[in-house]
């Protein structure tokens, strides 16, 4: 139970919806069975254009967060933002049986990816949704065409261990109250939309299934990973070294672009191992950050 009261659905799909409203006019959603339960998907874009998959942080992060670069991304492509199986949303797990192990993961992004009719696709990541779409281009690369990372968690580096200090108390006993001041500090009292913060915190209490956590992928998969990258972080990150973790990409990843943007913190409203969900991307983004991924995804190949 929080400072508000305890968890409230209609309070919850009240923000999720004002969020989604941010989006082009004409997104739809599909709900895809897969072996772990009902993932619910936003899809926007021409039909006929080119998959991408976003796959948004962990915690209430959502698909509804892809909203400031989905105008852009749908331009060339058919655009599909998932909400993660076991975590706020409007995704239901399969009664007891949701993903625990990094291969559950992959068996159900197939899943999902049968389910759309997408034999290939362009795949993004956000935070632990980066940390999900890497481990699946590693176990399916004939599936993924290209491949962004922003500001990817536990993927070449670890957290930082002042902010796993300060996240602690949080990851005790999570309340609306503690959400936004730990979503202030990690962006240095930076504004943040009202109507995304007012969804992070309805999401307090979620029934959420706890999330795959894991070890990051191993180096000598990375460097065999043919698929072409473009790794984006944030370079005042409270989460992790920025530098750190671009220096270490380049010499694992063949096929590897990497940026550090300035004056852009990625926080995390929780820890990954908790669903953590960074805030200043992908929804409170630097200008040009759509345009930059849609010339990536649209670049020829070589």
């Amino acid at each position: 139970m929080s400072a508000r009261g305890p968890y409230n659905t209609g309070r919850f799909h009240d923000a999720y919806a004002k969020v989604m409203a941010k989006w082009p006019t004409g997104t739809g959603s599909v709900t895809v069975p897969t072996p772990f339960g009902e993932t619910h998907v936003h899809v926007s874009g021409p039909a006929d254009g080119r998959p991408l998959v976003l796959l948004p942080g962990g915690g209430a992060a959502t698909s509804a967060s892809w909203y400031a670069q989905a105008a852009e991304l749908s331009r060339t492509h058919r655009v599909h933002a998932v909400d993660l199986i076991g975590a706020p949303g409007r995704s239901t797990p399969a009664g007891d049986r949701h993903p625990r192990t990094v291969a559950d993961l992959a068996g159900w992004l197939d899943a999902l990816l049968d389910g759309l009719g997408i034999a290939e696709t362009d795949l993004g990541g956000h935070s632990y949704g980066a940390w999900i779409a890497l481990h699946h281009a590693l176990h399916a690369p004939g599936r993924v065409r290209r491949l962004f990372l922003l500001d990817p968690t536990q993927c070449f580096a670890g957290f930082k261990a002042a902010y796993l200090l300060r996240a602690l108390p949080m990851l005790l006993r999570p309340t609306p109250r503690r959400v936004r001041a730990f979503l202030e500090w990690e962006t240095g009292a930076a504004p943040l939309d009202a109507d995304w913060l007012a969804l992070q915190e309805a999401a307090v209490g979620f029934p959420e299934r706890r999330p795959v956590t894991g070890p990051r992928p191993a180096p000598e998969a990375l460097r065999a990973l043919q698929v072409p990258v473009l790794l984006l972080l944030a370079g005042n990150s409270r989460t992790h070294d920025a530098a750190e973790v671009a220096a270490r990409a380049r010499t694992l990843l063949p096929h590897v672009e990497t940026a550090v943007l300035p004056d852009v913190s990625l926080p995390h409203a929780r820890l990954r191992s908790r669903g953590g969900t960074p805030i200043a991307l992908p929804q409170s983004a630097p200008p040009g950050l759509g345009r930059r991924l849609g010339d990536f995804l649209t670049a020829p190949a070589g």
